[in-house]
């Protein structure tokens, strides 16, 4: 189910409306009722994906209980160990094995082997990395003592399946979450206003924003081979703006919809595209799952702690992991490679490269917007790389930017420039709050009238039902 459908429209409403009636009651009821509508969400795509997260959730829920009453450090070793290795096992199978067999079968048939080696016609279930990522985090949590096991199977399986952030993030920490569904919510209207408010921006961010530069992008890395060298700069900016826009409006909406049932959720973007170098830009994009890597991968390997030699190491090992973490294809494996050299000399840098304010003097400023405009730069031609469907078809992209031939104008790629632009400004004004309606007009009726405005736009601009990018990761 897509959050800008019809039927999301008249499922959340109702969803909305019990369980506030259910707050009244019973705990045990209220979580109930929210797994049913999680599961309901989840298998409106297709309900054998539901078996999946059922096993996930089921052998996570046991083994967390195994290893809070465990006190042989052996034994939860192994009890660790089984729970990793049954879903990256599980992940591994539907999103990497035709992947490991077509290139197996390339390297026996560059080595003169030829063989009949077929791939499997294999579903890969939607939101699969982030269920996945998030209950693993749960037990190497349990394992390290950092939080106590959840005993109540119910609150379990509803903190797994949680369908707001189910199938595209954030991905959350059960000690962030998990302790959400263990009390009580308490209808706050003022949160409740600001949760429609980021809904209406998130909504605003992929159907106006993605959709419309998805059309642009697409066409111009189908058609690079005829576009000079302006069109496929700027074809590299619409995906930017493209994946930009889709994933985190989904979590701008999935963020609201959580408080509008009284759930906080953390924040996985922060106007990334205004970062002053790579270091900075991670501390931007995709949180929730840089800051995984971090925890569960980067610092168990030693972190920055050792030689720089192991640094350097360890930077490149999550780079490539996060990477193909996006999926079963050697360019995402490139573009974790590009980011790594990019991000590598940031990390010796007597001051690191953390998210700071744009400096007050004009000469400061000039300089700042100079290292933004730089550090976009090299984000878009990292995302060439994202975006294609070969290594070849990104190298050829890339080397179209020095077609210089002349090709007559084509106002197919520079109608939609000026709303993105203006898309820009607004989110430069509202860059140091939690998202773009940070800062409005204090007058009430100027309020609603810019609501007005923006659903009228979304109503103008909407084109059919896309899915989110991320949902194939």
């Amino acid at each position: 189910m897509l959050f800008q459908s019809y039927e999301f429209l008249f499922f959340f409403p109702t969803v909305f409306i019990l369980f506030w009636v259910l707050n009244k009651g019973s705990l045990s009821a209220r979580n109930l009722f929210l797994l049913g509508a999680s599961y309901f969400f989840y298998g409106y795509w297709d309900y054998r994906f539901l078996a999946l997260i059922l096993a996930s959730s089921f052998v996570d829920y046991t083994v967390g209980l195994l290893l809070y009453k465990s006190v042989q450090q052996n034994r939860r070793k192994w009890l660790l160990f089984f729970s990793i290795a049954f879903n990256l096992g599980v992940l591994g199978y539907c999103k990497y094995l035709n992947f490991f067999i077509e290139n197996f079968a390339g390297m026996l048939s560059s080595i003169g082997i030829v063989q009949d080696i077929s791939t499997l016609s294999i579903i890969l279930p939607v939101g699969i990395s982030f269920y996945t990522f998030q209950t693993m985090s749960y037990t190497i949590d349990v394992y390290r003592k950092s939080i106590n096991a959840e005993k109540n199977i119910i609150t379990f399986l509803t903190f797994v399946s949680f369908f707001p952030q189910l199938v595209a993030g954030p991905i959350e920490r059960a000690s962030n979450l998990l302790h959400q569904f263990n009390r009580k919510s308490k209808f706050n209207m003022d949160l409740g206003a600001d949760g429609l408010r980021q809904i209406l921006y998130g909504l605003f961010k992929k159907i106006v924003i993605a959709d419309n530069c998805a059309v642009y992008a697409n066409q111009a890395f189908a058609d690079y081979h005829e576009l000079s060298s302006p069109y496929i700069i700027l074809g590299a900016v619409f995906f930017a703006f493209q994946i930009y826009g889709d994933f985190s409006g989904y979590s701008d909406i999935a963020r609201g919809v959580a408080k509008l049932l009284g759930f906080d959720l953390m924040k996985n973007f922060n106007f990334p595209y205004f970062s002053k170098s790579i270091g900075e830009f991670w501390h931007r994009w995709h949180i929730s799952l840089s800051t995984w890597f971090r925890d569960y991968v980067y610092i168990p390997l030693g972190g920055s702690r050792g030689k720089r030699s192991v640094t350097v190491r360890n930077v490149f090992i999550i780079f490539v992991v996060s990477g193909f973490w996006h999926g079963a294809n050697w360019t995402f494996i490139v573009w974790g490679v590009v980011h790594a050299l990019l991000f590598v000399p940031s990390i010796f840098r007597e001051k690191k490269d953390k998210i700071s304010p744009i400096e007050v003097s004009l000469s400061s400023r000039v300089l700042d917007f100079g290292k933004i405009l730089y550090t976009f730069s090299l984000v878009c031609i990292t995302w060439v790389f994202f975006r294609a469907d070969s290594i070849e078809h990104s190298l050829s992209y890339l080397a179209g930017i020095f077609h210089l031939e002349h090709i007559p104008y084509n106002g197919y790629y520079l109608k939609f420039v000026p709303v993105l632009g203006l898309f820009i400004i607004w989110e430069w004004f509202n860059r140091h709050t939690e998202y773009g309606f940070g800062v409005l007009p204090k007058h009430k009726m100027v309020r609603w009238c810019l609501y007005i405005c923006v659903i009228c736009i979304i109503i103008y601009f909407r084109r059919e039902d896309n899915a989110f990018i991320y949902f194939q990761f």
